[in-house]
């Protein structure tokens, strides 16, 4: 008779809730998604300030930003999770960000499959993958 092993690995996730806190006298929501733990995320359509609130499942806070300011005109800008803290950067994303995860505005979470803009940043085309599991 064989002995077996299930291993179960279960992956870690957070919940990435971003407000945008300039509208009204208390803000309002702009994207929450559940997504696999991560250092970064990109934002599609991001508004000109955010606060962002990372949690794991058990709601327990792992990171924040406060009153984060865009500083330029791009499609998407980079979330970057250092410690307890988020950074936010605007650029034009490069080959190097495909495989990137993607949140759209309401929540949606995506992985950036490809990207390309022209040089004068007039035009750009991304593929983007989705999936979900209920």
């Amino acid at each position: 008779m064989y002995k077996y092993t299930i291993v179960i690995i279960m992956k870690k996730m957070e919940i990435w809730d971003i407000w945008y806190p300039k509208a009204g006298p208390t803000g309002i929501p702009f994207a929450r998604g559940r997504l696999d733990a991560t250092n970064k995320l990109l934002i599609h359509a991001c508004p000109p300030f955010i606060t962002v609130e990372v949690r794991n499942d058990n709601g327990k806070l792992l990171a924040k930003g406060v009153d984060l300011k865009r500083s330029g005109e791009s499609p998407l800008i980079l979330l970057q999770k250092t410690g307890k803290k988020i950074t936010l950067r605007d650029f034009w994303p490069s080959k190097k960000e495909e495989g990137l995860p993607v949140i759209l505005p309401g929540g949606e979470v995506g992985i950036i499959k490809k990207w390309w803009y022209a040089k004068d940043k007039s035009e750009w085309k991304w593929e983007c993958e989705f999936y979900n599991h209920i």
